[in-house]
């Protein structure tokens, strides 16, 4: 496997790769201690030994694959610490458990070993393939995010498989050799009632003896639930497509008015220079004047190669080390912004300062489209809808891809008065393109020089950017007299036509935007825009239409596209929606299948949407973005969710068979599954703490650690009322084939 990373100015690949995989580390040693601190550290060697096994097997899907140990690939595995150890801790603590029971001291070990797994191996498996359910869908996200986040759900998928086959082959036979030998002694922990058994009991028994408690405890439940989800609307948790990165450079695009001279471009740029300069967070800058500025990974999609008119000019800035300074580089960006804007007013120049974007490359953040049926009706639709941006508080850098008028001067060459000096046509043009753009006519052999130097020819620039200095060439006659070609000639004064872009075969008119200051997100920076659209009149007299997801059909009417950033968040937003569709019918089909219920499913999948009571607020309390790896957090904890609600559902089931009481049954379920569902949690918890300080991916730590914190403790009561309330009408418990453990 190959190691590949996007190397940053003041940071090296090997660096960042380094710092990576210390994450890495540091999540599994994490998880170990935390197994540690609750089973014992026999048992943390044994659910130890399931990471290196999974990890290797993983990066092996990784290599057949073709993907490299990147970012994104690494960040895979850190997520799926959490998770993959979950099936080597249900097995081997329940294992530990039967060890210290007093029935089966003088027992085989083998026996005991396979009775232990037997009893938690079909949930473990039907758990397992919740989680699949859950995450594998997201593989399937279209568009540019598609392939950017696809190792997340391939690399958790395969792991959790991989340590399935490891928690029921290694798992057991480790915990034999290292852990079981060394139980025989043991006091029993489970005669008595621990600390847990009788805390619990104490609070289930009026829960399960009162109604009016029952509904009391779930009325507060569901409230906690709307209050998380209404910090959404209410703008405390605002959603965007990815957060901000923190990187160490970014691009300032100046675009001075169309016709500007090369030299004027570059003391603009330059003194815009000398402004980066004096900032403490800038280690250097390149100006580039009339030309493009190296390839980079904004400007491959932005087409900012392309840029080679006298009046354009790109400026690189190259920030200290992440170490080194205190802001990132967002806020550097707003912070430089309003300087160099100052400088651009005072000589009519647009500037654009162009982060690196953290995800997919766009245009821009902000692109409106405009189609209609008339070039000039578009471009005043296009300038109303570009007033709209200037007027939109928190929407800067805004402009248009159309040209200013250009003049032109066209010199036709009269035919009768070249051929009475004996005077060519192509002379004339010949002497044109010489003056205007240059010819080359040999080569000079310097001796200091590796290659000869080419020798052009052509007109001070002075002389060939004017009328009169064009009108002054001379030109040799037949008779030897050197006619100037203001007699050849007749001079007319035009005006360049616009470019025209055109978008899947159709006329577009462009305009671009950023966002920065008081609104960070496009999707609230766009709805405010839509408020004033919808006040727009176009010339016609009807408003102008709209499109998010698709390009309007005919251009026979007006009409206005969102582009950029926003289109790939609703794309992104909706394929994550669809998997979460897929994801709760398949965990809905895996668990009717298993407990041959349809009732029992939809009291399992109840605690899905428990994760936001700790998920939204976490993100109001942090002040972090919503975004689409938040998301992903979101579905993949549906998945940890249900899989402890199946091994607590099923202990349930188990415990009536044996006999007990649905309520003894219900107590005893979740004292006795609460240390496994606690430590599936607390290893989730452990494993994403790592990432919490990734820009990036800080929304799906987020979401994970505090969607398993929430989502464990209420469900742990929720389960087993919603259980009892389902119950309680019926103690009879069949011991018919259907409720049989397989």
């Amino acid at each position: 496997l190959q190691i590949t990373t996007t190397r940053n100015y003041g940071e090296t690949a090997k660096a960042k790769s380094d710092e990576l995989l210390e994450h890495l580390l540091l999540a599994t040693l994490s998880v170990t201690l935390l197994v540690a601190l609750f089973l014992g550290w026999r048992e943390s060697g044994v659910v130890l030994l399931a990471i290196p096994v999974t990890l290797a097997l993983t990066m092996s899907v990784f290599y057949f694959l073709g993907y490299t140990i990147n970012r994104v690939t690494l960040f895979a595995l850190i997520f799926s610490i959490g998770i993959l150890v979950d099936d080597a801790i249900v097995v081997v603590e329940n294992m530990v458990r039967h060890f210290r029971l007093p029935a089966n001291h003088g027992r085989s070990m083998s026996a005991v070993a396979v009775e232990a797994v037997a009893e938690v191996g079909n949930p473990t498996i039907l758990a397992t393939f919740a989680v699949l359910a859950a995450v594998l869908p997201m593989a399937f996200v279209r568009g540019l995010m598609g392939p950017y986040m696809r190792p997340i759900p391939v690399g958790a998928s395969a792991a959790m498989l991989f340590s399935l086959m490891v928690a029921f082959v290694v798992s057991p036979w480790a915990a034999m050799r290292f852990v079981g030998r060394h139980m025989g002694h043991e006091a029993n922990h489970e005669a008595e009632e621990n600390w847990r058994t009788r805390l619990y009991r104490r609070v289930m028994t009026p829960l399960l003896e009162s109604k009016r408690n029952r509904y009391f405890f779930l009325a507060s439940v569901l409230v906690l639930l709307m209050f998380s989800c209404v910090l959404v609307p209410t703008g405390l948790v605002r959603v965007k497509m990815l957060p901000f990165d923190n990187k160490s450079e970014l691009q300032v695009v100046i675009n001075m008015p169309d016709g500007t001279p090369l030299e004027q471009t570059a003391r603009v740029a330059q003194e815009m220079g000398v402004e980066l300069g004096k900032q403490p967070e800038v280690l250097n800058y390149q100006v580039y004047a009339g030309t493009s500025g190296p390839y980079n990974f904004n400007g491959l999609v932005r087409h900012y190669y392309m840029r080679h008119q006298s009046n354009q000019a790109d400026i690189q800035v190259n920030f200290v080390p992440v170490g080194e300074r205190i802001l990132q580089s967002h806020a550097i960006a707003k912070k430089l912004r309003p300087l160099l804007v100052a400088i651009g007013n005072q000589y009519g120049a647009r500037i654009q300062v162009s982060e690196v974007p953290p995800g997919p490359p766009v245009v821009q953040t902000l692109v409106a489209e405009i189609y209609g049926p008339d070039p000039v009706g578009q471009i005043q639709v296009a300038r109303k809808i570009k007033e709209i941006f200037h007027q939109t508080n928190g929407v800067v850098d805004a402009d248009w891809y159309l040209e200013d008028p250009q003049p032109r001067l066209s010199m036709q060459v009269d035919q009768v008065k070249a051929a009475q000096h004996g005077i060519a046509v192509s002379d004339v043009a010949h002497a044109l393109a010489l003056a205007t753009s240059g010819v080359q006519v040999g080569l000079t052999h310097d001796h200091d020089a590796r290659e000869p130097v080419p020798t052009i020819v052509e007109l001070e620039r002075a002389d060939r950017s004017s009328e009169h200095g064009l009108n002054e060439i001379h030109l040799p006659g037949v008779d030897g007299a050197m006619v100037p070609l203001r007699e050849l000639v007749t001079v007319n004064q035009e005006t360049l036509e616009p470019g025209i872009y055109h978008k899947n075969m159709k006329r577009v008119v462009y305009v671009t935007g950023d966002v920065a200051g008081a609104e960070e997100s496009p999707v609230y920076a766009i709805f405010k825009m839509n408020q004033a659209l919808d006040q727009m009149m176009l010339p016609t007299g009807y408003t102008l239409k709209r499109y998010n997801a698709v390009q309007p059909d005919s251009t026979d009417h007006y009409s206005m596209k969102w582009d950029g950033e926003w289109h790939i968040t609703i794309e992104v937003f909706r394929d994550l929606g669809l998997a979460f569709s897929a994801v709760l019918i398949l965990i809905y089909v895996l668990v009717v299948g298993w407990f041959r219920s349809f009732i029992l499913p939809l009291l399992i999948m109840a605690p899905i949407p428990l994760t936001l009571v700790g998920i939204l607020p976490a993100h109001a309390l942090m002040g972090a973005f919503f975004t689409a790896t938040s998301m992903i957090g979101f579905i993949a904890g549906a998945g940890i969710i249900v899989r402890n609600s199946i091994i607590l559902v099923d202990f349930i089931e188990l415990r009536r068979r044996q006999g007990a009481t649905l309520k003894e049954s219900v107590i005893d379920a979740g004292a006795i599954r609460f240390r496994p569902m606690l430590l599936t949690a607390m290893a989730v918890v452990v494993g994403a703490s790592v990432i919490l300080t990734d820009p990036i991916f800080q929304g799906l730590a987020v979401s994970l650690i505090a969607g398993a914190v929430a989502s464990t403790f209420l469900s742990w009561p929720t389960i087993p009322i919603l259980y009892y309330m389902i119950h309680s009408g019926n103690e009879a418990v069949s011991t018919s084939d259907e409720g049989e453990t397989l």
